[in-house]
């Protein structure tokens, strides 16, 4: 079989875009093309240059070529759209990750809060069997079970400053009482009724005024440093 020469195609090829331009001709505005231009003519010409029994054969292998030309573009175009939804998923997952991790950061810090709350609870709780006198020793082991080891030290900074640890304190001018010198000592009975004679009641009172009007121990032995009063 004879091949179909380079040439033959190309003219082929030119004769279809000839013919479409014409069609594209007659539908624009400009109705009367110009005669330099036309294009029926021109392929017309060209055509007669190969042998009418191979004239079929060109067309075929034109028509071919198209098809090919428009699979790839296809191609072209799946392959586009498939990397635009991988991105979308991937941009999708990371956001889904990034809210995945915030939340479980909010549960260990709820997790963390909740257990510092039970902690300072079980403190508040803690006592020692009622007793007629306590040592120092024993109201500052009291005491050490019931601030928070971070508090600790301000916490105890203010009752060295304010009684030396002795519950039974009592100011003779102003009549303040206890490790913390509340005046008037009784409203520590809003802890408890033995106010005067158990150092936890007053551990408690106490650790409860630094947290409410200072929000902590420190806080309190912040303000306590500047005006020597709390």
């Amino acid at each position: 079989m004879t091949r179909i020469s380079v040439r033959e195609f190309a003219v082929v090829s030119a004769t279809a875009v000839t013919a479409v331009g014409s069609v594209v001709g007659v539908s624009s505005a400009d109705s009367t093309p110009d005669e330099d231009t036309t294009p029926t003519a021109v392929g017309a010409t060209l055509l007669e240059d190969i042998p009418v029994g191979r004239q079929a054969r060109a067309q075929t292998a034109s028509l071919g070529r198209q098809a090919e030309v428009q699979a790839v573009a296809a191609d072209v175009s799946a392959l586009k759209d498939a990397e635009a939804t991988a991105r979308k998923a991937a941009a999708e997952k990371a956001v889904a990750k990034k809210e995945s991790a915030r939340q479980a950061a909010e549960a260990r810090k709820r997790a963390q809060e909740q257990e510092a709350a039970e902690g300072d609870t079980a403190a508040n709780t803690t006592t020692l069997a009622a007793q007629s006198s306590y040592s120092t020793s024993q109201v500052q082991a009291m005491a050490r079970q019931m601030v928070p080891s971070g508090q600790w030290q301000c916490f105890s900074n203010i009752v060295d400053h304010e009684s030396s640890w002795n519950y039974r304190a009592v100011n003779a001018s102003s009549g303040a009482y206890g490790l913390f010198q509340a005046l008037p000592g009784s409203k520590m009975s809003s802890v408890g009724a033995d106010w005067q004679t158990n150092p936890a009641t007053q551990i408690k009172w106490g650790l409860n005024y630094m947290n409410g009007s200072y929000g902590s121990p420190c806080g309190a032995w912040s303000f306590w440093q500047a005006n020597h009063w709390y």
